[in-house]
């Protein structure tokens, strides 16, 4: 499916940009899967301070975490368990702070994958990961329209019709009134495209391949994360 030209979602107003102290801190969690670096010059374009990192401390300490990645499920838990970051991400989205999880890194938040049978995910999310439809081509390499299912910060400022780029062969296997369906698309059905559960956002399309609308999506999870390090300053102090 093509998108049309232009889109319609305007740039985003950023928060202050990574040469500010003011700018949040964004971890995303180096894991070695896929490219990483993309998703740093997203968040960095959005207006953070961005470390790839693998250091665990650097993650207990930024303001908000992030876990991308390109490829499969079972040599992405295998990584993430080689390196100690499976426990640090896990502690990072019991903190409290914004979490962030992209393509693989939103299919790992679940208990399972039908990729990888017997390999467990994270099980921030219930729910399994499962092969789209076998009458649709795999994997689903294109631009598509999100359905907003309910409203989420992740989605604020962005207009209607709402394109973002997909690269997936598999997605979680959710009602699409579940309480924690922000948005859905389009594919042999309604596939969850975008969930949230209270400080964990998770994305099956790539924000930073997605033109404004989403650097719109980056640069609101970058303020979700400017509020939380404002809030934990102000405790810090008072």
């Amino acid at each position: 499916m093509s998108r049309p030209d232009p889109a319609p979602n305007p740039p985003p107003e950023r928060p202050p940009g990574p040469e500010s102290c003011d700018a949040p801190l964004i971890a995303i969690v180096d894991h070695g899967i896929g490219n990483l670096h993309s998703a740093r010059k997203g968040f960095q374009h959005a207006g953070a301070r961005v470390e790839l990192t693998a250091d665990r401390g650097l993650i207990r300490d930024a303001d908000a975490v992030v876990l991308p990645g390109v490829g499969a499920f079972a040599p992405c838990m295998a990584a993430l368990g080689r390196t100690g970051l499976d426990e640090a991400s896990l502690e990072a989205v019991h903190s409290g702070r914004p979490f962030m999880g992209i393509c693989i890194g939103m299919q790992v938040l679940f208990a399972g994958s039908e990729e990888a049978e017997g390999v467990s995910g994270l099980g921030v999310f219930e729910q399994k990961v499962r092969w789209l439809p076998e009458t649709v081509k795999r994997p689903q390499m294109q631009w598509n329209v999100l359905r907003r299912r309910r409203p989420h910060r992740m989605l604020e400022g962005l207009q209607d019709p709402l394109w973002v780029y997909f690269v997936h062969s598999l997605a979680p296997e959710m009602d699409p009134d579940d309480d924690d369906v922000v948005a859905t698309c389009e594919y042999g059905g309604a596939v969850a495209a975008a969930v949230a559960r209270r400080n964990v956002w998770a994305a099956q399309f790539h924000p930073e391949k997605s033109s404004q609308a989403g650097l719109r999506i980056l640069a609101n999870f970058v303020r979700a994360a400017a509020d939380r390090g404002a809030a934990d300053r102000r405790v810090a102090v008072g």
